[in-house]
């Protein structure tokens, strides 16, 4: 076994090579602070040609490393939580572009937590341990690549924070790059600017280059040649012979600026192309019959359709580099055309549809009680409910198409996760608006931009549910176009700009900043200059379609929906929180029963939250919860009930289960000779209280009141 040590951020990375896992192509245990993973990667040769790059990238977390046992009824972890498929995802996404083109072997990266250290998030060990291993292994693969998460405290960046400093943080930002450029990026952010959004992205890629020259110092001591492989490049006779085919009625169908119509055009070229090939080119001549080469027309066949997708590629790429026009005819900067309308549900709390150009997102909210809450079971000691859930659906019909329908995609989820940090930091806290609050979002036509629309969308439901959000929140994806040194800076990108272009750069945010950024990269990186281009061109689109959204709703709305349920919120003395809960829950199940199924519930600080669609249902449980728990104060005056009299006195009831004497010495000003004189069974007279005793014994004066 060989061990490298180095520090970061003031803690040591410990890595392992030679002892666990040594059939897999590669493996590593990475240690930081107390969090160890372990990464492997294995891969297998393809037996045929394909067209994909077949690569698994898995984040998986036993919840032994935190010391617990799953929840459920087998107690086994199960299919992978949301966090995991974010992490993979967020792995994934680096690591794709630096594997040469055309290197379709199976590909399997594996990280597995085995130790969780509650101070040291392990994700971004997760992503340097694959790229290590990938490294340092006999897999083509062109350089390594790290990831560090930012914090900003008191406008200073921190590298990899503790959860302590992230709780105080205006910023949570993972990157991730090679030593010469970043090429991944995800944060949410508390309205932070352009300018110090794209310092803390420089902050991180100084501490991404020691990480990437510490794996090449690995990869020299352990490191394995890389094998030769055959690459599955597109045949440049073919390419050739494929481009003089087609001439220009390319170039035609791909300046159609409809996307249907642009797509059946530039389909009935490739067709005619691949007929023209298939009758010409693949065939024998055998006794004077020409009879088809089937496996050399499977082949060649293949090669032409590549071809064919290579020659739009560049179509796409040259029209926008060299012309500055894009497939749609829109100019760099401009935004498709924009509309939207709220309260298109009657039933649901709140409801929008935003859309722009062939993106179109329905926005729904709905609220709920706090016990409503989404239940969480992963590593993260401090993270077991989520109260604000955001959920994005993709179905096969928004592209005019048929195909899966089930459980969530991981694109899904990823989707919902990017607008969901976008529009978490505008969200009300429980003591101002104490509901759950879900918002999903149904993507009903999508040709890009289809997770910024729905930010919108999102945003729009919330104000017309009556969500008292900070600020609205839009959203909007960047593309870029490199050629060498020149490159170009797409506002608003449509599909087809997104599939041919380098970068899908997702920018979310009010008019004073940003709260949420991803940004996914199809080549080696980007420089600095690049990155604040994109950042500054996608404020001016932000702004522009916030104005938009104003026209349509201003400000969130003064009540919820009707159909929304109804919540109170107060604070009792979390001592008495055993007084209205009684006995086996008998007193809370009365009240609840009393009050028509009203939702109740108690925080352990004594927050108390009261649930119900009727207002006076809410009021007479509160009511009946505060005369509980009300608390008799010296020297307060209080309004009582005579309920009893006595030859020394009268006791008298403050409140249903709250009484006190009054002395006979203490009804009157004058001398009082019976306590009848003074007061009968039934009088509600005015006392103060001038004593509590030890033993909760409560005295009142009714002559300490009249004064």
């Amino acid at each position: 076994m060989k061990v490298f040590k180095k520090m970061l951020a003031g803690r040591e990375i410990r890595v392992e090579i030679g002892e666990v896992a040594k059939q897999a192509n590669a493996s590593a245990m990475v240690y930081y602070g107390d969090s160890a993973v372990l990464s492997v990667v294995v891969a297998k040769e393809n037996e045929r040609a394909q067209d994909f790059f077949p690569l698994m990238v898995l984040y998986q977390e036993k919840l032994y490393a935190a010391g617990k046992i799953p929840g459920g009824f087998l107690r086994r972890e199960g299919r992978p939580s949301e966090h995991e498929t974010l992490t993979s995802r967020l792995i994934d996404r680096p690591l794709r572009p630096l594997f040469p083109d055309g290197y379709n072997d199976e590909v399997q990266i594996i990280n597995t937590v085995l130790s969780s250290d509650p101070e040291i998030t392990p994700e971004m060990v997760a992503l340097f341990g694959s790229s290590l291993v990938t490294h340092i292994s006999d897999i083509p693969f062109k350089l390594p690549v790290s990831g560090v998460l930012v914090g900003r405290v008191d406008e200073k960046f921190i590298l990899n924070p503790t959860v302590d400093e992230l709780s105080k943080s205006d910023l949570e930002l993972n990157v991730a790059g090679t030593k010469e450029a970043i090429n991944m990026v995800e944060a949410g952010a508390k309205e932070v600017s352009e300018d110090v959004m794209l310092e803390a992205l420089m902050f991180a890629h100084e501490a991404i280059k020691d990480l990437c020259d510490f794996q090449d110092e690995i990869r020299a001591a352990v490191g394995v040649s890389k094998k030769e492989v055959t690459l599955n490049l597109i045949d440049p006779d073919i390419l050739e012979l494929v481009k003089k085919e087609v001439g220009s009625d390319l170039i035609k169908a791909i300046a159609t600026k409809e996307k249907l119509e642009r797509q059946a055009k530039v389909d009935a070229v490739k067709e005619r192309v691949v007929e023209h090939f298939e009758e010409t080119h693949f065939f024998n001549e055998i006794e004077g019959n020409k009879v088809y080469d089937f496996e050399t027309k499977a082949l060649l066949i293949k090669n032409v359709k590549n071809a064919l997708d290579s020659l739009e590629q560049a179509e796409v790429r040259r029209l926008i580099t060299e012309e500055k026009i894009r497939p749609d005819g829109r100019r760099l900067d401009e935004i498709r055309p924009l509309n939207s309308r709220v309260d298109l549900l009657a039933r649901a709390h709140g409801s929008a549809l935003f859309t722009r150009g062939q993106t179109q997102s329905l926005g729904v909210t709905t609220l709920g009680s706090l016990g409503e809450n989404q239940i969480i079971d992963g590593l993260d000691p401090n993270e077991d409910t989520k109260r604000f859930m955001f959920h994005y659906n993709f179905p096969q019909f928004s592209v005019g198409d048929t195909g899966r329908y089930g459980s969530p995609s991981r694109r899904e989820i990823g989707h919902g996760a990017l607008a969901e940090r976008a529009l978490l930091q505008v969200i009300p806290d429980e003591e101002t608006f104490p509901y759950s609050i879900r918002v999903v979002s149904e993507i009903l036509e999508s040709n890009g931009s289809s997770s910024m629309a729905s930010v919108c969308s999102g945003t729009l439901s919330l104000m017309a549910a009556g969500v008292p959000i900070k600020a609205p929140v839009a959203g909007i994806a960047m593309g870029l176009i490199k050629d060498g040194k020149n490159y170009s800076i797409l506002t608003d990108i449509q599909g087809l700009e997104d599939f041919f272009g380098d970068m899908d750069f997702k920018v979310a945010g009010t008019k004073d900043g940003i709260t949420a950024l991803q940004m996914d990269i199809k080549i080696e990186g980007i420089t600095r200059e690049i990155l604040y281009d994109a950042l500054m061109e996608a404020k001016k689109g932000r702004l522009n379609i916030l104005a938009h959204m104003a026209s349509t709703i201003l400000e969130p709305r003064s009540e919820v929906s009707p159909y929304a349920p109804k919540v109170v919120m107060f604070r009792i003395n979390p001592e008495k929180i055993k007084d209205v809960i009684g006995s086996g829950g008998k007193t809370i199940t009365q009240i609840i029963e009393d009050c028509n199924n009203v939702k109740i519930d108690i925080e352990q600080d004594g927050r108390v939250f009261v649930m119900h669609s009727e207002r006076e249902w809410i009021d007479k449980a509160v009511n009946t919860i505060e005369l509980l728990v009300k608390e008799v104060e010296l020297n307060q005056i209080y309004e009582g009930k005579v309920i009893r009299i006595e030859k020394f006195g009268a006791f008298v009831e403050l409140w249903p289960g709250t009484e006190g004497l009054v002395h006979i010495s203490k009804l009157d000003k004058s001398r009082v000779e019976t306590v009848e004189s003074v007061v009968s069974i039934g009088d509600v007279i005015l006392v103060k209280v001038i004593k509590i005793d030890e033993k909760g014994r409560i005295d009142l004066s009714r002559k300490d009141a009249l004064k």
